[in-house]
């Protein structure tokens, strides 16, 4: 029989694979869209609602799948989730008009609501001490964003945007299959019966379960949001081709993505609180630099001359600040969570279904509000005008609501 110590990293192993799989499978449309919004004609706002289509069913069922996860365990559930993404993941190809892309892109973003069912699976296995470094390997998983950079643009120079669910549908059902002989169960872990689902659900009342919602909301949702523009912005922005393009985009999803576990550790270290705050700090500036549009100025001078002034951001430049940006919402996305471990360790399943929600819903909206002002405005970097007022709102609820955990924020200790 296997030890709890083999189980332990068994279950942290498949789980990540499989979350990483299924945060690939979620955002195929930050690269496969592309094209796409080329063959159908589309507009800025309707790409960003073709991007962020997955994104809204892959946040709406996260809260039913996390009290799912309490009451029956997350191994089913999740081996479950991956083979019901399957069949639709496969039947993209064969899609051929918007509405086509809409529904099936709805059914194929379940997968996203994997993540409030692997982070409470994981988080039972390990003691309290190291939950935060436990859920952080977990969602690193989230790099899963930077894979699809890589694969899918090489998949669509081998052939078309076509075969690139063909392939996807096949590692899906690949890694469901192995996630399910490698993952184990334990009945200790469920939630117990007596807990009714109205309690549950009377959690989004909480006032902390709000705050940790808004702060999610901007750590991942920005990332969420990011992920799927940021391939579209290097085009339309440097003129770059598709595969440069996905591959700088990649610098900012991968970090954001595989960090998160070093993210895990600092605040299992230093505390939630702390590790948060600078991330947003970070965060405010850099959105702060990122928000100024190429600008060209002409000033007059004194011989009734003018002078041609340039300023903005080149490749480089830009590139260096998502990639700060992509290491600093890594951090605050396990920052975060150990927040949601911390305070309420009986509902984790419940709680993270919840803030996960937001995240998402975040993630969903912020592609098409990037669109609509890029449609209204012509200026690409609204969309960093836009993240930049989401953390001044951050910081400001976060300094009038946390006093306490300012003073009183000591790292989870071995029992």
């Amino acid at each position: 029989m296997a030890s709890q110590k083999y189980k332990q990293y068994s279950v942290l192993f498949s789980s990540t694979l499989s979350f990483t799989v299924c945060f690939m499978i979620w955002m195929m449309l930050a690269v496969v869209g592309i094209p796409i919004k080329n063959e159908l004609g589309l507009s800025e706002t309707e790409f960003g609602i073709l991007a962020a289509t997955p994104v809204l069913s892959g946040s709406l069922i996260r809260v039913p799948l996390g009290i799912w996860t309490d009451r029956f365990g997350g191994r089913i559930v999740l081996f479950l989730l991956m083979l019901a993404c399957v069949p639709a993941i496969f039947m993209m190809q064969y899609a051929s008009h918007f509405w086509h892309f809409l529904v099936i892109g709805l059914v194929m973003g379940l997968a996203g609501g994997s993540f409030s069912v692997g982070t409470p699976y994981v988080a039972r296995w390990f003691p309290k001490h190291q939950q935060g470094l436990a859920m952080g390997i977990f969602g690193a998983g989230n790099a899963g964003s930077a894979v699809n950079k890589f694969v899918a643009p090489a998949l669509i120079a081998y052939g078309t945007w076509h075969f690139v669910p063909t392939v996807y549908a096949a590692v899906m059902l690949g890694t469901a299959l192995l996630f399910w002989f490698t993952s184990y169960s334990d009945p200790a872990h469920k939630v117990p019966s007596s807990v009714t689902l109205g309690e549950q659900l009377a959690l989004l009342k909480d006032p902390g379960v709000l705050r940790y919602s808004q702060l999610y909301s901007v750590v991942f949702g920005g990332y969420v949001g990011l992920a799927l523009w940021m391939t579209k912005y290097y085009v339309g922005e440097y003129g770059l081709s598709l595969q440069t393009a996905a591959f700088l985009a990649a610098c900012f999803s991968l970090p954001g993505g595989v960090l998160r576990a070093f993210g895990g550790w600092l605040s299992d270290k230093f505390g939630a609180y702390k590790v948060t705050w600078a991330v947003m700090w970070v965060c405010w500036v850099c959105f702060f630099i990122l928000s100024y549009p190429q600008t060209q100025l002409h000033i007059q001078t004194t011989d009734g001359g003018t002078t041609a002034l340039h300023l903005g951001l080149n490749v480089t430049v830009f590139t260096i600040l998502m990639f700060t940006v992509g290491v600093a919402m890594a951090v605050g996305k396990a920052s975060v969570f150990k927040f949601v471990a911390d305070d309420y360790p009986a509902n984790i399943g419940a709680v993270s279904g919840i803030v996960g929600l937001a995240g998402g819903l975040g993630g969903f909206l912020l592609p098409i509000m990037f669109g609509a002002l890029e449609d209204i405005t012509g200026i690409r970097s609204t969309s960093f005008m836009l993240l930049y007022g989401t953390v001044c709102v951050s910081l400001v609820w976060m300094h009038f609501s946390m006093k306490a955990k300012r003073t009183d924020n000591t790292p989870a200790r071995q029992a």
